[in-house]
């Protein structure tokens, strides 16, 4: 009986120990995975979810942070709540740099999103009347890009300064009403307004048809200062971690999902060749 119980607490005590060198086992793994934290605008997080599905054989874990407005991420940032982030263009990223006194950069980009002027009230830009009402986003970078394209399109004419705003327009011949809203806003307003300059992610999340946009920006090389990135606090653009997370997103099938995703509202920008 004695050595049926001494068997019994060997057998016990070996069965504990695999049990504890098996715990211990999966926390050393679970210590070694490095969270990044990515914060984005808006609420479509699918290509960061399938990048992260990538590096997670590097024991990286992406985490997305969402956030509300464009105010919000660079601030986040340059705090150190977060560790990079993905919703910005290179000109945004410079102007914010020099209005904050930030050193955030670039490491990487993502995707070409041409702005388009979206309407549910006409099809056609002839079918503009005098004193209709078009919205534009109100940031620096994004006003002055969506006035551009409505000077591409012939509907008024610019000043040449960098970032036009507003007071910079110098003939709109059908006295068309133009109102600044914060970027996430623009496409609410178009069961009121005549039409809207709509970001690509900002018409996505409202499943606007870029197909039938009224009138779309047009991509050339000059169009490389509008190339979304993701972005770093400048001590920490060499950080071997966040290189292979840009490692695989520039990859194919990143490509094909953002094609797949978007439906034409953006593009992977580095297999743009007109950019390059």
């Amino acid at each position: 009986m004695k050595n049926t119980f001494k068997k019994f607490g060997a057998i016990l005590i070996a069965a504990l120990s695999i049990f504890i060198l098996v715990g211990c086992g999966s926390q050393a793994s679970a210590d070694k995975t490095k969270t990044v934290k990515i914060g984005i605008t808006g609420s479509d997080d699918r290509i960061l979810k399938a990048v992260g599905r990538k590096v997670a054989k590097d024991g990286i874990k992406i985490k997305v942070v969402q956030f509300s407005d464009y105010n919000q991420p660079n601030t986040a940032l340059d705090q150190g709540e977060i560790d990079l982030n993905s919703f910005q263009t290179y000109i945004f990223q410079d102007d914010w740099n020099k209005t904050h006194h930030t050193n955030i950069v670039s490491i990487g980009e993502t995707i070409i999103a041409p702005m388009r002027l979206y309407s549910k009230k006409i099809s056609n830009l002839s079918e503009l009347k005098k004193g209709d009402k078009i919205v534009v986003p109100n940031d620096a970078t994004n006003e002055g890009r969506a006035l551009t394209l409505l000077q591409s399109a012939g509907l008024i004419t610019l000043k040449d300064v960098k970032l036009p705003t507003v007071k910079d327009i110098k003939d709109n011949k059908l006295k068309l009403k133009i109102s600044e809203i914060e970027a996430t806003q623009t496409a609410r307003t178009l069961g009121d307004e005549t039409a809207a300059v709509v970001n690509s992610g900002v018409a996505s999340d409202a499943k606007l048809d870029a197909n039938k946009a009224v009138y779309s920006e047009q991509i050339t090389a000059k169009s490389k200062p509008y190339v979304n990135i993701i972005s770093v606090n400048k001590k920490d653009q060499n950080n071997p971690t966040y290189k292979k997370i840009i490692e695989a997103y520039h990859s194919d099938d990143i490509a094909k999902l953002v094609d797949k995703y978007y439906k034409g509202h953006e593009k992977a920008a580095w297999n743009y060749k007109v950019l390059q």
